[in-house]
């Protein structure tokens, strides 16, 4: 086959009336989780959880499922969606798991990106294998054989007014059972109310971490708060220098001297998270300890101080530090 017929096949392919309309419909429900994930007002409604749920549990292996199988008779329709469901479990911690050795890491962004690469990749493939076969043996979801059979399933001709007062009442429990279902899924409960407090380094994972360093330098690290406490809160970050020492004999800690680093509040929305750039320095090499302190509100007086205070805090993170005494002039 020369050049010019593989192109003329690809844009054979590739064209709006010769693609497949289930692949059609995983590009189209792509689009619609991206705009739930990132249009205001629809990324704070339950039609984020409804549209980017499947494209997590079930639109990736779908995808891969059909770019491996474009035939009609590579596997049934019950071996299709089963397979969907667990590749889907399978490809998105693989992507995750890739992510987290990239500058990059396990964000958002990065995730949604990965998933739409992915995705698209393997809809383009599948749509390009199926244009290869005959158009009978092309798999093709029976939409219509579907929608005939369960019609005469539940409302045929010959059925009594029994029966399709029955069939009336079946219908209407699945959809109730679909719609708790999402409801339940869309509105978590009560309880699930939390802040997510973290730390990272200078690259923005959960690694190489500023514990060993001279005296008077500057070091960098990322402070993350995440909001899931069902309305906008402005925290307080209060960081502190410790001088710990660990007694073995009594199996005790004793805070022999705590100095004040640094204080400042952050803002964060509902269902948000911010992450922060954090520059400080240690000019004592005695200290031994880094505190972060997360508080829901205001820090507390000066006169609570030592264990009292980090026991005060709504959060609390520390890092063992090592401190050089400073080189130089």
């Amino acid at each position: 086959m020369t050049d010019d017929n593989n192109y003329d096949r690809l844009i054979l392919a590739y064209s709006s009336g010769n693609f497949c309309l289930d692949l059609k419909i995983v590009l189209i429900w792509l689009t619609a989780a991206i705009a739930c994930i990132y249009v205001p007002f629809l990324n704070d409604s339950f039609l984020r959880v409804v549209f980017a749920l499947p494209v997590v549990l079930f639109i990736p292996g779908y995808a891969l499922i059909a770019a491996l199988f474009p035939g009609n008779s590579d596997i049934d329709g019950i071996e299709r969606v089963a397979l969907s469901f667990g590749l889907s479990i399978a490809v998105v911690p693989l992507i995750g798991l890739a992510l987290n050795y990239t500058p990059w890491g396990i964000r958002l962004d990065p995730i949604v990106i990965s998933l739409i690469i992915f995705t698209v990749a393997m809809v383009l493939v599948a749509q390009y294998r199926r244009s290869l076969l005959p158009a009978e043996e092309q798999f093709v979801i029976p939409y219509r054989e579907m929608f005939e059979e369960a019609k005469s399933e539940l409302f045929s001709e010959n059925q009594s007014r029994l029966d399709r007062w029955l069939s009336i009442i079946l219908v209407i429990s699945i959809i109730a059972a679909v719609a708790t279902t999402i409801f339940v899924i869309v509105v978590p409960k009560e309880g699930e109310k939390f802040t997510e407090f973290y730390i990272l380094g200078e690259k923005g994972m959960a690694a190489d971490y500023p514990t060993r360093f001279h005296a008077g330098e500057e070091q960098c690290l990322i402070i993350g708060v995440g909001n899931h406490e069902y309305q906008d809160v402005t925290y307080t970050i209060e960081t502190l220098l410790l001088d710990q020492t660990f007694d073995e004999m009594t199996n005790t800690s004793t805070i022999n001297r705590m100095e004040h680093l640094d204080t400042f509040t952050i803002t964060v929305a509902h269902n948000e998270t911010v992450e922060e750039p954090y520059i400080f320095t240690v000019n004592n090499p005695e200290f031994n300890r880094l505190e972060f302190l997360l508080y829901d509100g205001d820090a507390p007086a000066d006169s609570v101080w030592n264990d009292e205070r980090i026991n005060a805090s709504y959060r609390d993170l520390h890092l063992w530090i090592n401190v050089r005494p400073k080189t130089g002039p």
